[in-house]
């Protein structure tokens, strides 16, 4: 029987998401659907029905195989969580569209121009903890070093003013929120971040500078130069994807790290530990809160459970491929000697993300420094007590107190 026929013998569809999202553990259908039901049908609270895809060599085949389109998404009722349709950006093309873009800017985000930003990331990073040690504990982690290291990070990388974050952070929350914030409000946000990196580019153009805005300006492909909506579009991206997720996910990983003792000593025992523990940390922890953009069959596709037919739309949630016991094993304990495999948390395919580098040596630099200023962390509350987000694309801690 194939997914379509499937579906028709069903009478019901699963409402997606199944239910307000944990802090930190994933929904227990997920893990249902995984083993019973891979690809599963599922209604959003807007836009048309998709499937739901969960196992790992089905997130990773559909978030690789090119007969999967973002780009159908854009003429299409897509399936979402606000009323609205998101603007379009660079993560909603398909190549070649796509392949031009990013093309542009990968230049930004080679091995070699990470490593060469590491030492900056290391004095950022020692900075913000010489701080944090001076006005004494205790001292929220989110504040004092998970936000604002990426956030000077990014902004050095783009050339955009630190001085300016207490209005980008609020303004790149539209960008990520799902219900947080009203349509109007989203709206709002989306069109001060535009309004305020237009301007960014404006001053590139009349004053070349040697920092990303400044080559997007000045950038090249086959002779035609971006558009001014591509130029914003993207940085739209890199900032807000620069900073939100590296955040949240460093905040995460300290929390998880101080909540699991155990963890924390192997982590201490062991030479060169770090690498392979961001590693693990980023497998762990379910970053995304629900599944993210559709992907649409431009053609059928024979999944793990049936065949997506040609026109469908297609899910994925990478937290469950990332729980997926045929390539973890036991895979929800955390394990920071856990020998590094293939975990999806920051894509595959086309659009793997285009700052894993950055990001992984992000959270190496600012989980190693941490560890080393201050051997006797801990949290400063109960773990119970911690207020974590709500209504975003993304999970974090609102705060994570901590004392030595």
């Amino acid at each position: 029987m194939t997914a379509t026929q499937d579906s028709a013998a069903r009478e019901d569809v699963r409402t997606y998401p199944f239910g307000p999202s944990d802090p930190l553990e994933l929904h227990p259908l997920y893990a249902y659907l995984r083993e019973h039901e891979p690809l599963c049908r599922v209604r959003l609270p807007y836009g048309e029905e998709a499937w739901l895809v969960t196992r790992y060599e089905d997130i990773k085949r559909v978030l690789g195989d090119a007969r999967f389109s973002r780009a159908v998404g854009l003429a299409r009722d897509r399936p979402r969580l606000t009323p609205e349709l998101p603007r379009a950006t660079i993560i909603d093309m398909d190549p070649p569209e796509h392949s031009r873009l990013r093309r542009l800017v990968a230049k930004a985000f080679t091995a070699r121009r990470v490593e060469q930003l590491r030492p900056r990331a290391r004095q950022i990073t020692g900075s913000l903890l010489t701080g944090m040690a001076e006005a004494g504990p205790p001292a929220d982690l989110v504040e004092s070093l998970a936000l604002p290291m990426p956030v000077m990070v990014i902004c050095e990388l783009l050339g955009v003013p630190y001085a300016d974050r207490a209005s980008f952070q609020v303004w790149t929350g539209g960008l990520m929120s799902t219900t947080a914030l009203t349509p109007e409000q989203r709206a709002g946000h989306v069109a001060d971040l535009s309004s305020y990196l237009a301007g960014l580019v404006g001053q590139r153009r009349r004053e070349p500078t040697d920092d990303l805005l400044g080559a997007l300006v000045l950038a090249r492909d086959e002779g035609d130069r971006l558009t001014e909506q591509e130029m914003i579009s993207l940085a739209m991206t890199l900032l807000a994807g620069g900073h939100e997720t590296t955040a949240n996910q460093i905040a995460i990983s300290g929390y998880l790290l101080l909540t699991h003792p155990d963890q924390l000593a192997l982590l201490r025992s062991r030479p060169d530990p770090i690498p392979g523990a961001a590693e693990e940390l980023m497998r762990f922890v379910p970053l995304a809160a629900t599944a993210g953009t559709p992907r649409y069959a431009t053609v059928d596709v024979e999944l793990t459970g049936g065949t997506v037919r040609a026109g469908d739309a297609v899910l994925v949630f990478v937290p469950a491929a990332n729980r997926d016991p045929r390539v973890f094993p036991d895979p929800d304990r955390l394990d920071v000697t856990r020998v590094p495999a293939a975990h999806l948390a920051l894509g595959h395919g086309a659009h793997h993300c285009l700052g894993a580098g950055l990001a992984r040596m992000e959270l190496q630099v600012a989980l190693g420094s941490l560890l080393e200023r201050f051997p006797g962390l801990r949290l400063a509350v109960d773990k119970d007590e911690l207020r974590w987000k709500a209504g975003t694309l993304v999970r974090g801690p609102v705060a994570v107190p901590v004392a030595w």
